[in-house]
């Protein structure tokens, strides 16, 4: 397996980045086999990973799967951030998932997310960028949008797989996800390595670095006056 994608400490678009975490991959760009690297889209056409942020800075989530109660919260409340909000910014928003690109549309159906997704079924993008398979143990605290307990979000999920078209758990159980920064062009502003289902960064944490107004989750998209 290839050594993770590496970090920097850029300053793109006018919104000052906080520092990488430093270490020995610190201050290089995104690798060009990487960004070479094909997802699909919800009509199962190839796009390269590098093409999503070639020309734009954008906020890339890679959740677990789609039949993940905690992906799934955690996008519904992605899908509560204002495309003006976004435009604003100059920053665009991109979740990853790592099913069938089939599962793409009952997915945002599901969650209301109507901003750019795509799929990395064989999980080569998360190998290569050093996304995390299996569970470590750590204390993550409580995530401001998981909403349901393990018993209920758990019992949920199970039911949306056995009634679902095709039964499978629409990606590896195992794989966690991430968050990163990205471009214009290959570079990385920030990464964030998800060390088990409830270490997603909190959303507006996020946008704090890339100068997108925070919002308010509990009752909808709306600014919170600072």
């Amino acid at each position: 397996m290839a050594a993770p994608a590496p970090v920097t400490r850029q300053v793109s678009g006018g919104a000052a980045l906080v520092p990488a975490p430093s270490g020995p991959d610190s201050g290089q760009p995104l690798a060009a086999a990487v960004a070479e690297l094909p997802v699909l889209d919800a009509r199962g056409q190839r796009v390269p990973f590098g093409a999503l942020f070639r020309e734009r800075r954008a906020v890339v989530v890679f959740v677990r799967h789609f039949l993940c109660y905690i992906c799934k919260e955690y996008v519904e409340d992605l899908a509560k951030i204002p495309k003006s909000f976004l435009q604003e910014a100059n920053v665009t928003l991109i979740v990853i998932g790592q099913s069938s690109y089939h599962h793409i549309e009952p997915f945002c159906k599901l969650t209301g997310y109507s901003h750019e997704i795509y799929v990395d079924p064989e999980r080569e993008i998360y190998k290569r960028l050093g996304m995390k398979r299996g569970e470590e143990i750590a204390s993550s605290g409580q995530s401001p949008h998981v909403k349901s307990n393990l018993l209920s979000g758990s019992l949920r999920s199970l039911w949306r797989a056995v009634t679902g078209p095709l039964f499978d758990f629409q990606g590896d159980p195992a794989q966690q996800g991430g968050t990163l920064i990205l471009g214009p062009g290959n570079n990385i502003h920030f990464i964030h390595r998800d060390r088990n289902r409830l270490d997603h960064k909190p959303i507006n944490s996020v946008l704090q670095l890339v100068g997108v107004q925070h919002v308010n989750f509990t009752n909808g998209p709306s600014v919170i006056n600072v």
